[in-house]
């Protein structure tokens, strides 16, 4: 909500709000920034709404419960979901780049902004995540760019099928995979998804989004890959580093080769990078001019995201929460030595629900016999939900394939068994979605590994 808070705000429209967060004490910092930015907070409970010429924006989060809702019906204001009004402003501009996909997107968005940011083109980016090269003093949390340019950049979202609300010129697909939705279901919203649009860039490495490209007129397509010689953009040598990935970019059609210098780890990061850089291509930008901002890149907040380093251990903090996301993040640790710790909280119970095999498959297969994984239950933050699966369920599955592997009630007691766990070159890598707090648990566990003198 706060990066389409930011983008209305700056297009003249007085924004106030509310969030089950605030009321819980929680990301304090986050909501002392939106109110430095004139944004009135009020409490969640029907008081911000008191009249008909109100519209209340409700993210996929808010039931027709919260007491907000109820004071809108009362008063007669419109309601309108967060996805149609992003859907309303994306849908308005000349140049709309929607980037999907069930992995990759906010990084992919990131890097997209800030080549087209470089290149003076002044785009308008919708972010799912903080993009750290727009961080600065006055600005410490940057989901949103406005710009004054007729190009918006966003990220769209499969999870709850708004996607389809979406009329994109460029659709961008990195991958699908098994998250919130059935394969079946996915392939549906994504199929639509390209149709719309006039030109789609697709990841000839996930076999469910090259298919995609059976369903379009030739030339519709703009296709990259790690390893397919037919695709448009090709990259090859990579060079991984603990903290970048260096590699080569081939253009099929002109034979252009570039050389690319990541400051993201990973092999995950080259696809993104492949996606960016043929949607610049697509926006009147050299494929060496945008190489050349890609090395200037410097992420998104929680992905793969160095925390610290205390008596020689590791934190980091990352944001995946899905099979692939998890099993990408796992590959790249393992590039380098060092056992890893992990911590991992799931992003909800109708998740870990869907995808119960899925997990205990990836941590199953990507876990080295010397890495402990602990899981705290999902994240609740309220509402009504099936909570039948939890992570014991996960954790007994997972067990029984022979990896080490801890169920706690709560995260503390997950935080005080990886301090216990810590010795010299271990790795903390504290994964999990949808709860900011996360981020400051890493920096805490950060805190408690430097006040331990003795880890060996």
């Amino acid at each position: 909500m706060t990066p389409l808070a930011l983008i209305i705000q700056a297009g003249g429209g007085r924004v106030e709000g509310s969030d089950r967060a605030l009321d819980q004490g929680r990301n304090a910092e986050r909501f002392d920034f939106l109110r430095a930015r004139g944004m009135l907070l009020h409490p969640q409970d029907g008081s911000g709404v008191r009249r008909d010429g109100q519209i209340l924006v409700t993210s996929a989060a808010v039931e027709e419960t919260v007491p907000d809702v109820q004071a809108a019906r009362r008063v007669g204001a419109a309601i309108i979901t967060r996805a149609r009004l992003l859907a309303q402003l994306f849908n308005g501009v000349a140049l709309s780049v929607g980037v999907a996909g069930t992995s990759g997107k906010s990084t992919t968005v990131g890097m997209i902004g800030w080549i087209l940011h470089r290149e003076g083109k002044s785009p308008t980016i919708m972010n799912g995540a903080d993009m750290k090269n727009f961080i600065d003093a006055g600005a410490p949390f940057v989901s949103a760019k406005v710009g004054d340019g007729d190009i918006f950049v966003s990220e769209v979202d499969e999870s709850d099928g708004s996607i389809a609300f979406f009329e994109p010129r460029v659709a961008v697909v990195n991958n699908i995979s098994l998250d919130h939705k059935s394969l079946d279901e996915l392939r549906t919203l994504f199929r639509g998804f390209i149709a719309k649009a006039q030109t789609a860039v697709l990841n000839l490495d996930n076999a469910e989004t090259a298919a995609l490209s059976a369903d379009l007129k030739p030339g519709q397509a703009v296709t990259y890959s790690l390893c397919a010689a037919r695709a448009d953009l090709l990259a090859s040598a990579p060079v991984h580093s603990p903290t970048g990935v260096a590699f080569q970019v081939k253009a099929r059609d002109t034979g252009e080769t570039v050389e690319v210098a990541l400051k993201v780890p990973g092999l995950h990061n080259v696809a993104n990078a492949l996606a960016a850089l043929s949607v610049a291509k697509l926006c009147g930008v050299g494929l060496a001019a945008a190489a050349a901002h890609l090395g200037e890149f410097s992420g998104i907040r929680r992905r793969l995201e160095v925390v610290g380093t205390a008596n020689e251990i590791t934190v980091i903090d990352d944001f995946a929460h899905n099979p692939d996301k998890i099993s990408a993040t796992l590959e790249t640790m393992h590039a380098f030595p060092g056992r890893l710790l992990l911590m991992f909280q799931p992003h909800g119970y109708g998740p870990i629900r869907l995808m119960r095999n899925a997990l205990v498959d990836c941590f199953a297969s990507g876990l080295h016999a010397e890495d402990v994984l602990v899981m705290s239950e999902p994240v609740y933050f309220g509402g009504t939900v099936d909570r039948s699966v939890g992570s014991r369920d996960i954790i007994r599955d997972i067990e029984r394939h022979g990896r080490k592997a801890l169920a706690f009630p709560d995260r503390a007691a997950c935080g005080d068994a990886l301090v216990k766990l810590a010795r010299r070159g271990d790795r903390i890598v504290v994964m999990g979605a949808r709860d900011d707090s996360l981020s400051q648990f890493a920096h805490e566990l950060l805190r408690l590994l430097a006040s331990i003198s003795d880890k060996d």
